[in-house]
C-alpha cells in the first residue's frame, strides 16, 4: 500500500520538475553565477557567499516559474513537435490550472527571495526578465515574428546582469558586455536548431526564420551573427575585465563557433546544423568558465 502511494506523487513530482525546464534553468543561474563571481573582486567573504546562494536560489525559482508559464501557454505548439511533445503540459498530464498555479508560486516565492534575501534591484529585474520571457516573447513575439528570438534573446541574456546586481545593487558596464554577448550568441545558437527541426516549426505554425526566409538565408544570418559575436567575446579583455586566459578561450572557440557556421552556410546537413547547435552550448559554457577561472588566477 505505502509504496503503491508514493510512486504516483513522484511522478506527479518529476512532471512539475520537467515543467521548469532543468537544462535551460541550469544554464541561466550558471550565468548569473558568473555575473555575481566577476562583481566581487577576490575571493568572497562568507557574507557574500551566502548572499551569492539566496540570490541563485531566487533566479532558479523565478526562472523555472518563467518556463513552466512557457509550457502552459505553448502546451498545443509543444503536442506538435517531436522535440516537445513529452512535456506533461502537452501531453495533458497536468491542467491548466496545475501549471499556472505552479508558475505563479514559484515567482511569488523567488521574488520574495530576491526581495527580502539579496535585494530589491535584483527582484525587479528578475520580475522583468520573467515578464520579457513569458508574456513579450512567448504570447507576443513567438508567434508573430521570424526575428523574435533576436528580440526574445534580451530575457535570455539578463542572468548576468541579474548576479551582478544581486552583489553589487548595480549594474555595471562590465554586466552588460555579458548581457550583449549572450544577446548575441542566442541567434545562432536557436537557428541552427531551427534549420534541423523547420518539419516541426512548420507544423507548429511559429514563424521561424529557417520557416519563413529559406535555409540559405538562416545559414547566412547565423554566419554573420558569429562573427559579431568574436567582436563582442573580445570585449572583456579589452575593457580589462579578464586578462591572457580568458582572451586564448575566446579566439579559439569563436572561431570553432564561425568554422562551423562557414561549413553550415557552404554546404547544409541536417548532422551539421545539429553539430553546430552542440557546439554552441559548449561555446557559451566554456566561455564563461574561462572568465571564472581567469578572474582567480590572474
Amino acid at each position: 500500500m505505502t509504496s503503491a502511494a508514493v510512486i504516483p506523487a513522484m511522478s506527479v513530482w518529476r512532471q512539475y520538475y520537467a515543467l521548469t525546464k532543468p537544462r535551460v534553468v541550469q544554464l541561466i543561474v550558471f550565468c548569473a553565477l558568473i555575473g555575481m563571481v566577476l562583481a566581487v573582486p577576490g575571493v568572497p567573504s562568507a557574507a557574500e557567499l551566502l548572499l551569492g546562494l539566496w540570490a541563485c536560489a531566487g533566479i532558479w525559482l523565478v526562472a523555472g516559474a518563467a518556463a513552466a508559464f512557457n509550457c502552459l501557454v505553448e502546451k498545443t505548439i509543444d503536442a506538435k513537435m517531436k522535440r516537445t511533445a513529452w512535456r506533461p503540459t502537452a501531453k495533458g498530464e497536468l491542467s491548466d490550472r496545475q501549471a499556472l498555479l505552479f508558475s505563479a508560486a514559484l515567482c511569488l516565492v523567488g521574488s520574495a527571495v530576491l526581495y527580502v534575501m539579496v535585494n530589491p534591484l535584483t527582484m525587479w529585474l528578475t520580475f522583468a526578465t520573467f515578464v520579457g520571457y513569458a508574456i513579450i516573447y512567448t504570447v507576443i513575439l513567438k508567434p508573430l515574428t521570424p526575428q523574435n528570438i533576436v528580440i526574445g534573446g534580451a530575457s535570455g541574456a539578463m542572468p548576468p546582469v541579474l548576479g551582478w546586481a544581486a552583489m553589487t545593487g548595480d549594474v555595471g558596464y562590465q554586466a552588460l558586455i555579458l548581457f550583449l554577448i549572450i544577446f548575441l550568441w542566442t541567434p545562432p545558437h536557436f537557428w541552427a536548431l531551427a534549420l534541423y527541426r523547420v518539419e516541426d516549426y512548420r507544423k507548429s505554425g511559429l514563424p521561424m526564420l529557417p520557416v519563413t526566409h529559406g535555409n540559405a538565408f538562416t545559414r547566412l544570418q547565423i554566419l554573420l551573427y558569429t562573427i559579431v559575436l568574436l567582436a563582442a567575446c573580445l570585449l572583456p579583455f579589452m575593457t580589462q575585465m579578464s586578462g591572457w586566459l580568458y582572451l586564448f578561450f575566446a579566439v579559439v572557440l569563436n572561431l570553432g563557433f564561425i568554422g562551423y557556421a562557414v561549413a553550415l552556410w557552404r554546404q547544409y546537413s541536417d548532422e551539421l546544423a545539429r553539430k553546430t547547435f552542440r557546439f554552441s552550448l559548449i561555446h557559451l559554457s566554456v566561455l564563461f568558465a574561462a572568465l571564472l577561472v581567469d578572474h582567480y588566477l590572474f
